[in-house]
C-alpha cells in the first residue's frame, strides 16, 4: 500500500516509521524545512521526504499521490488538513483521507466532505493495517459517522504477578457504558475482532468506541477488569 503523510512532525514522523516498518511505501510532506532534516535523521531512507506546502497540488503530485491508496494529514491546524484533504480526493482522486482534527467541533464538517477523522496516530496505523490484513477497516470507520469516539486502551492488572485469568468478553459488558462496544483486541502480533466469546488478557490492546465524553468511563471500567 503506497501512504502519503502530510505533516513530518511527532505524530507523521511516529506514522511514517510505524507503517514503513509494516511494509508498505511512505511519503511525508512537510513544510518545514528544519523539520524536513529532523525527518531525515529519524525515518528510514526509503521514506520519500517532500519539502514543501502541503496544501500545494504540485507537492502532493512530488509525494505520489497520484498512486497513494491513502492520504493522511497529520498537522495540528484544523483548516490545512482540511485544505490537503480536499485537494487529496477532489484534485487526485485518493481513495481515502484521514485527517487529524484538534477541535472535535470540527469532526461534522470534515465527514461532511467525506474525511475520515482520528486523532491518535496508533489508531490510525491500526485501521490502516486492520484494511490490509482483515478487509474490515470499514466496519469501524463507518461508526464514526455520528459524534463517536474510537479509543486504545492497553489492558493491565493491580498485581499481575498472581497470573490472573482472563475475561470473557460477554461477561464484562455490564461493566461499559452504554452504547459503547469493543470492537477489536490485539496481542502485540495481531489484531482480532471482538465476539461475545473472545477472552481478555492483561497485557491485550482492546480498540472501543464509545460516545463523546465517554472515554473516561471506558478506560475506568477496563481498568476493573482484574
Amino acid at each position: 500500500m503506497q501512504i502519503v503523510i502530510n505533516g513530518g512532525g511527532k505524530i507523521g514522523e511516529e506514522l511514517a516509521n510505524t507503517m514503513y516498518a509494516k511494509g508498505h511505501q511512505v511519503a511525508v510532506i512537510e513544510i518545514n524545512r528544519t523539520k524536513v532534516e529532523k525527518l531525515s535523521q529519524h525515518v528510514p531512507q526509503q521514506v520519500l521526504l517532500v519539502h514543501g506546502d502541503g496544501c500545494d497540488s504540485d507537492f502532493q503530485r512530488d509525494a505520489g499521490i497520484e498512486d497513494a491508496d491513502i492520504f493522511v494529514t497529520t498537522t495540528g491546524a484544523d483548516d490545512v488538513n482540511m485544505v490537503a484533504c480536499e485537494i487529496a480526493s477532489l484534485v487526485f482522486a485518493v481513495p481515502r483521507a484521514i485527517a487529524r482534527v484538534s477541535n472535535p467541533k470540527n469532526n461534522r464538517i470534515f465527514r461532511r466532505m467525506g474525511i475520515e477523522v482520528v486523532s491518535s496516530t496508533t489508531v490510525i496505523s491500526r485501521l490502516i493495517e486492520m484494511e490490509v490484513t482483515e478487509g474490515a477497516v470499514h466496519a469501524l470507520l463507518s461508526m464514526t459517522q455520528g459524534d463517536l469516539v474510537v479509543l486504545e486502551v492497553s489492558l493491565t492488572a493491580k498485581l499481575a504477578s498472581k497470573a490472573p485469568e482472563g475475561r470473557r468478553v460477554s461477561d464484562i459488558s455490564g461493566l461499559l457504558p452504554d452504547e459503547s462496544l469493543l470492537v477489536a483486541v490485539g496481542d502485540g502480533s495481531s489484531l482480532h475482532i471482538v465476539k461475545g466469546s473472545t477472552i481478555l488478557h492483561p497485557g491485550d490492546t482492546v480498540i472501543a468506541v464509545g460516545n463523546q465524553g465517554s472515554e473516561n468511563e471506558i478506560r475506568e471500567a477496563l481498568s476493573k477488569l482484574w
